[in-house]
């Protein structure tokens, strides 16, 4: 197995946490759930020109292979001959406004073909150069420079910026009112903002921030203590933490630990979703 990722050079660093690049064996063919990330990406299959998902009933979805997941608040199912050879690009909050016309809001939760952003021969030559790549690191360059051509210098509004460096730091805590109170900002007109530009309301993003940290905590942990990672992560009691486990994972915390692999939004996908 290769897996490569790295910051990209400035100024894409403003806007982009990483660009990834991953490749391994053929493994048995399997479904995987993948949990809400919080961050919109940029994912390239090099295997194959498709893209499949599935809902819970298995019915598969096909699209092109080159596309831009949205941030959302659901899960997705996936198979693992998509991830055997992929590349990708991971932005940050309200990052996608610097590269693509559309609105984060109007991506949300969805596999958007690259070719409809970018135009069909910009992604075909997209694909074709990744290909030739001689090495990974030569991979990650044609990544970069693909969206160092696309960045047409639209920034995220500062009120945005602001209020997720707010939420960053304690999701569980900061309340739209004190964000709005200190930018000088109506809460309708930030909520219709921070929507156009991240993809979810505010409270959204921070029920999903709060959720992140849930899983990386249980993820890195060997004795798993749930009422622990509660309590660290900011939830009021059990009952509001599965509550939100359950709604943003689709299974119950018992059916993560038991079926997580060994990256923490990665899931063994079972067709129950209370597994």
């Amino acid at each position: 197995m290769t897996f490569l990722s790295r910051r990209p050079a400035p100024p894409l660093d403003a806007s982009v946490s990483a660009v990834w690049y991953f490749k391994s064996a053929p493994r048995p063919f399997a479904l995987e759930r993948v949990l809400p990330k919080g961050r919109a990406q940029l994912v390239v299959n090099l295997k194959e020109d498709r893209t499949r998902s599935y809902d819970e009933r298995g019915a598969c979805v096909v699209a092109p292979g080159a596309v831009v997941s949205g941030l959302g608040p659901q899960f997705e199912i996936i198979d693992t001959d998509e991830q055997e050879h992929v590349v990708g690009v991971v932005f940050k909050p309200g990052g996608t406004a610097g590269f693509f016309r559309d609105s984060a809001y109007a991506m949300r939760g969805r596999d958007v073909p690259l070719e409809a952003l970018w135009g069909v021969i910009g992604t075909a030559l997209l694909r074709e150069a990744l290909l030739e790549a001689a090495t990974p690191e030569a991979a990650l360059d044609v990544l970069e420079h693909a969206l160092r051509q696309a960045q047409h210098g639209r920034e995220t509004h500062p009120a945005v910026a602001f209020a997720l460096a707010q939420f960053d730091r304690r999701p569980e805590a900061v309340r739209v009112g004190a964000v709005t109170d200190s930018i000088g900002m109506s809460a309708k007109r930030f909520i219709e903002r921070f929507k156009a530009e991240v993809g979810l309301t505010p409270k959204q993003y921070c029920r999903l921030r709060r959720f992140q940290r849930a899983v990386s905590a249980a993820h890195a942990q060997v004795d798993l203590d749930w009422t622990d990672v509660a309590l660290a992560c900011g939830y009021f009691d059990q009952a509001h933490f599965i509550h939100d486990f359950r709604e943003f994972s689709g299974m119950t915390p018992g059916g993560y630990r038991s079926g997580r692999t060994v990256f923490p939004n990665h899931v063994t996908f079972l067709q129950s979703p209370t597994s």
